[in-house]
């Protein structure tokens, strides 16, 4: 039982000092988005005052500041920060010393070599989450999102991310559906997106991915990218569970590379080698046609076309069990969600009758 006990407190601490960061951060966040339009005298006085109240504070701000572009502003206020009241007495511990070092080295523009203050503890490898959003969509919704990093993100269909951002990583957990990333070339900072127990990185390059039921399918369009295993994909496939200070590591060279052009099924039931492919510019064309709001299908059967089709509606499509409707062959373009089109297709072009049963079913049987 003694040990259940020790267990249960260890958590409990676990959770305080997660809930405080969280506090600070968000403190932090709220002093920066104040800094932008400008500080009045009480808010200049209140800050000084949460600057001194700890260490953490001082670190926290500098962090968020050099992610949000704002160490002018910063260093322009240098004398909030904590420092020695006398020059004759000595600071009363390192934080004073420290925090006024800090200063110094914002004033001679010791950021300019990429905001690495080892002696604080949050240089490159710092993991601290200083901006965290979410974006979803619905069934056959799409959504484009100009990320603060300049980056494009574009939502398919059905798909849910959290995009969080370090010092020295941009993190994109794919939790649900699929995403084409055009991503802002910075190299002090690598782009690493989460998917299933996979992690793609690029530094500036363009790709798509797409979760799927045992694989992740990933499309390079420009550039190239790595990818690897999460450090804690052996353990668990919750995204939760991922351990953001191993993210943020770069993949070594020796990763999985693919190209621009380049196209692979990443497995996640460990049974099937992961085979890099080349597309044509057609097919890459044909397979992200869906950020267009089309899906333009090649020949692909009647149940695969109908399959991807059902990604863009709630309607429920049903094939009847008849061999001549299974070699029926798709070629076209269709509008997503616009299945009253789709149906008058099928129905013209390709002899398929349709049946609505119920409200969200549809029956569909070879005409011949």
């Amino acid at each position: 039982m003694s040990n259940i006990h020790q267990l249960d407190l260890q958590a409990k601490v676990n959770k305080a000092k997660h809930d405080i960061e969280e506090q600070r951060l968000d403190a932090a966040s709220d002093w920066i988005a104040k800094l932008d339009r400008g500080l009045s005298d009480q808010e200049k006085l209140a800050l000084k005052s949460w600057l001194a109240i700890a260490p953490e504070h001082t670190e926290v701000l500098l962090e968020v500041a050099q992610l949000w572009d704002k160490m002018d502003d910063i260093s322009r206020l240098s004398e909030l920060f904590p420092q020695a009241a006398n020059t004759n007495k000595k600071p009363t511990t390192w934080v004073v010393a420290m925090a006024a070092s800090v200063i110094l080295a914002i004033t001679v523009g010791f950021y300019q070599s990429g905001f690495n203050l080892p002696f604080l503890g949050i240089g490159e490898q710092s993991s601290v989450v200083a901006k965290q959003m979410n974006y979803q969509t619905g069934v056959g919704e799409s959504n484009t999102i100009n990320l603060p990093d300049n980056s494009t993100l574009v939502l398919n269909t059905n798909s849910f991310v959290q995009v969080k951002y370090t010092a020295s990583a941009r993190i994109i957990e794919l939790q649900r559906g699929e995403i084409h990333i055009d991503v802002a070339h910075d190299k002090s900072r690598p782009l690493s997106v989460v998917a299933s127990g996979k992690v793609i990185q690029a530094v500036g390059t363009a790709f798509n991915v797409e979760v799927r039921n045992e694989l992740v399918e990933l499309i390079v369009t420009d550039g190239k990218v790595l990818v690897a295993q999460t450090p804690t994909a052996a353990k668990s496939d919750k995204t939760s569970d991922i351990n953001i200070e191993q993210i943020t590591q770069r993949l070594p060279n020796t990763s999985l590379a693919i190209s621009k052009g380049e196209k692979v099924d990443l497995d996640l039931t460990g049974k099937v080698a992961e085979k890099i492919t080349k597309v044509d510019p057609i097919e890459v064309a044909a397979s992200l046609s869906w950020r267009q709001g089309n899906l333009i299908f090649r020949g692909e059967s009647l149940a695969q076309a109908m399959n991807e089709i059902s990604r863009y509606t709630d309607i429920e499509f049903e094939l009847a069990d008849d061999e001549q409707l299974q070699q029926v062959k798709v070629a076209g373009m269709f509008k997503t969600g616009d299945v009253k089109g789709l149906l008058d297709v099928l129905s013209r072009n390709f002899n398929i009758r349709y049946e609505k049963v119920t409200a969200d079913k549809i029956i569909l049987t070879y005409a011949g």
